[in-house]
């Protein structure tokens, strides 16, 4: 596998799905718009579960729906993000592991990302994230040299600006629109704000 690189979009996402739920481990779909060579472009995430992240009918029903969505927005899935309860375990866990697998079996590039709850700070330097590949039937650690996320310093400013600004409580991930079907799973009010924070020179949001 080649480089991966991140977008603000779905970093910004991801830290906002750790923040609104701070004691809880935390998961979601990674996805992309383009996938060319063996270069994988996370352009968005789909954030699903903050509670029973290992509950295999609520997991499926959520890979369903979004697979079917991403068909029809031409995207796809190409991996798996998950943050831990406790922040000082940054590890995959069994359950993190099994939907790996199962996102592996579509796209073979597929990318394990677990987030380092102990270093999510807005001001930590560098993006707090521990990435995985596919190697011989098993995950193994990706060289940190290969993991991009341009405009990190811009990126990390809008994650900060948006938490601050209580704009993390925009976000709706799988698990809250379980318990109400009007809420947009899809986050569009949240892409819409990241947009008008980010600058053109960030290129693809």
């Amino acid at each position: 596998m080649g480089e991966v690189e991140l977008s603000c979009r779905a970093y910004v996402k991801m830290y906002l799905h750790c923040c609104l739920f701070p004691r809880c481990s935390i998961n979601g779909l990674l996805l992309s718009s383009s996938t060319t060579g063996d270069a994988v472009c996370v352009t968005d995430c789909v954030p699903l579960l903050h509670s029973h992240l290992s509950l295999a009918p609520i997991t499926q029903l959520a890979l369903t729906q979004v697979d079917v969505w991403c068909s029809q927005t031409q995207q796809r899935i190409v991996g798996y993000y998950q943050a831990n309860a406790c922040v000082s375990d940054s590890s995959p866990t069994p359950c993190a592991l099994k939907i790996a697998d199962k996102i592996s079996e579509q796209f073979e590039n597929a990318v394990l990302l677990m987030l380092d709850g102990s270093k999510m700070s807005a001001d930590y330097r560098v993006p707090p994230i521990v990435m995985y590949e596919r190697k011989d039937s098993r995950w193994m650690l990706k060289d940190k040299h290969t993991v991009m996320l341009r405009q990190w310093e811009e990126t990390r400013a809008i994650a900060g600006q948006m938490l601050e600004s209580g704009d993390h409580s925009l976000l709706v991930d799988f698990d809250s629109h379980l318990d109400d079907i009007t809420k947009d799973w899809t986050n569009q009010k949240l892409n819409n704000k990241i947009a008008e924070l980010a600058s053109p020179a960030n290129g693809s949001m």
